[in-house]
């Protein structure tokens, strides 16, 4: 089965807007997408992520231009746990499943939906390759998702990473609806 969207987001954190075209087929997520930002300066995003099967990232293509240049990414996941980016190694992620780029409410949709949490309760802590923007440098980040309610949409699960805390509505196919001081969805079912 495919589920298709189309989805914008106004990114309150960058004082932006993120859209992406979604397809969900079976255990994989194909996106692309574009976000536009002022915070910390202006900057435009452009990125394609593609997942292999259980939602696990396999490669991440992003591209950023500030005012003053533009920088591009080519993040890449082996299957094994091992990363690269631009063909370099990176110890610091490794074991990681997913990517996660900052401000874009897109990438907590794959560890969400590899365990069920907007549906189903538990709480899962997990290790990410965390692309930072508009610089495009990947650190190493855990994050914990915790199933918190059943919603008429979906689920509200909190996300955690060091002293940050947000309880995020995502529907019922994961996509993000209401990310509190992060992002909130104004288009898409």
């Amino acid at each position: 089965m495919v589920t298709s969207h189309v989805l914008t987001w106004a990114v309150t954190d960058s004082q932006g807007y993120e859209t992406s075209w979604i397809e969900l087929r079976g255990t994989t997520l194909q996106a692309r997408g574009r976000a536009v930002a002022t915070v910390p300066a202006p900057h435009w995003i452009s990125y394609e992520l593609e997942t292999g099967e259980h939602y696990v990232t396999r490669e991440l293509r992003i591209r950023a231009a500030t005012t003053t240049g533009s920088s591009e990414l080519r993040l890449l996941h082996d299957g094994h746990g091992r990363w690269t980016a631009d063909g370099d190694p990176l110890p610091d992620v490794d074991g990681a499943l997913d990517c996660d780029i900052a401000l874009s409410p897109l990438t907590n949709t794959m560890p969400l939906l590899r365990h069920g949490l907007h549906l189903t309760p538990g709480e899962r802590t997990f290790l990410t390759a965390w692309v930072s923007v508009p610089d495009l440098t990947v650190h190493p980040s855990a994050q914990t998702y915790t199933h918190l309610a059943r919603t008429e949409r979906g689920g509200l699960v909190r996300f955690a990473s060091g002293d940050y805390r947000s309880d995020v509505e995502f529907d019922a196919d994961g996509l993000v609806i209401n990310y509190p001081d992060l992002a909130h969805r104004l288009t898409g079912p």
